[in-house]
């Protein structure tokens, strides 16, 4: 099963314009990511895919392989679509490019469920959230799932609710992106049209589950931080400092 990764990465961002080459302990953040993900023994390849020049140039520079996309795209799932038309791979494993502090085992754990599980299309890491700050930041994607681990909602709101037990006695998960697609799922996805709690949420796995295809959660003991603002950046530089993974590459 050929399996490869894709990171998708813009300058574009709201919140934060330019942090994919944003520094990070004296390297672009993309770089951490790019080198990190690479290191998964799950993996063939792995590619970043970008509209934007200014990428391009830096993560060749660190000797990434880098696919040029549309500047079109308003969801990462989508860019990753156009990434992989020309390459050959049973499962894309969607990385995004704002989760510099990824473990390659947290590939390996992802990619796992699908040796066993021939119908599975797709697969998203999620992980107990520790911090009552981080459950109420819409930043940070909350997830609630059924008794077998498949996504029921995604919002950036608060959920579930803690209106009775107080959050010291709720368990709520956030999601962790990192998403292996089987191939054929993925460019279904693209093929689907957007949906209305998706572009509410701008979450792009409710594309799938609004109408009505399953996204399996695997838990992840790993304390990973995405960056979205320049408060988050400076958050994850402290968080990396002590990181054995930083003396692989």
């Amino acid at each position: 099963m050929k399996t490869i990764a894709v990171i998708p990465a813009r300058m574009g961002s709201s919140r934060f314009p330019g942090k994919p080459i944003a520094n990070l302990l004296g390297r672009p953040m993309i770089e951490h990511i790019y080198k990190r993900v690479a290191m998964s023994k799950s993996l063939d390849a792995t590619y970043i895919a970008t509209c934007d020049e200014e990428i391009r140039q830096v993560a060749e520079g660190f000797g990434a392989s880098v696919i040029m996309t549309a500047d079109t795209h308003e969801r990462a799932s989508d860019r990753v679509a156009e990434a992989i038309t020309h390459l050959e791979a049973d499962l894309i494993v969607m990385v995004q490019g704002d989760e510099p502090m990824t473990h390659p085992d947290m590939i390996d754990s992802a990619v796992a469920p699908f040796r066993d599980d021939p119908k599975l299309n797709c697969v998203n890491l999620v992980r107990k959230i520790d911090h009552e700050a981080d459950y109420y930041d819409v930043n940070t994607i909350k997830v609630v799932m059924d008794q077998n681990n498949n996504a029921i909602f995604m919002s950036r709101q608060p959920i579930p609710t803690i209106a009775k037990t107080g959050f010291a006695h709720t368990t709520a998960y956030k999601q962790v992106c990192i998403i292996p697609f089987r191939r054929a799922a993925l460019f279904q996805y693209t093929n689907l049209a957007p949906t209305p709690l998706e572009e509410l949420e701008s979450v792009d796995m409710l594309r799938l589950l609004e109408h009505g295809l399953g996204v399996k959660m695997v838990n992840t003991t790993f304390n990973t931080q995405a960056v979205d603002t320049k408060e988050d950046l400076a958050r994850v530089a402290k968080l990396m400092e002590t990181d054995p993974l930083l003396a692989s590459y």
